[in-house]
């Protein structure tokens, strides 16, 4: 088994620091993961992108391919990267930021409201990353809630973990709802 995610955005959105916490899980529940960023020179607002490949083996190319999820924080990444969603994968984007046109064919879209959920909810837009972290990992099932919590307690500095573990938890929620 060979599962691909590819969180996209702008930077200072956290789409690098998701895909960190969601391989370091999924190492956590015992399979092998890859994590790989890209980001542009500016310190926010520049294209960011973060991938994980996740396997039941040694991952032999570390990079995604054939994305089958893709998270789109912004337009610009919707834009670059919706046609690299595998058929019959699965398109998550901000609703919030995103218009999803020209869906590619048998792709499922999913629409999650990640930046005003984490603005009203946890009260900084900023955390809207986790939200998308918690949604993809229960959608998927490729990690349960209490990995992801242990992941953003062992990798996410104490004074922000309280409210990175409240967004997990409200977009683990999202994603059960949504199976």
């Amino acid at each position: 088994m060979r599962y691909e995610i590819r969180f996209a955005g702008f930077g200072g959105q956290g789409v690098v620091l998701a895909s960190q916490v969601l391989s370091y899980a999924v190492v956590l529940s015992g399979r092998y993961a890859a994590q790989s960023q890209s980001y542009g020179p500016e310190a926010r607002g520049g294209a960011a992108r973060g991938e994980v490949v996740v396997a039941d083996e040694p991952i032999d190319y570390p990079r995604v391919t054939d994305a089958d999820v893709l998270v789109a924080m912004s337009q610009p990444a919707y834009e670059r990267y919706h046609t690299q969603v595998r058929t019959n994968g699965v398109l998550v984007i901000d609703a919030d930021l995103v218009d999803a046109r020209e869906l590619p064919p048998n792709v499922r879209l999913y629409k999650v409201p990640a930046t005003s959920l984490a603005a009203e909810r946890i009260g900084n837009r900023l955390y809207a990353n986790m939200i998308m972290v918690g949604f993809v990992a229960a959608l998927s099932q490729l990690v349960d809630l209490p990995t992801l919590e242990r992941a953003i307690m062992e990798r996410i500095p104490e004074k922000h973990r309280e409210p990175n573990l409240q967004a997990v938890r409200l977009g683990y929620e999202l994603g059960v709802s949504s199976r």
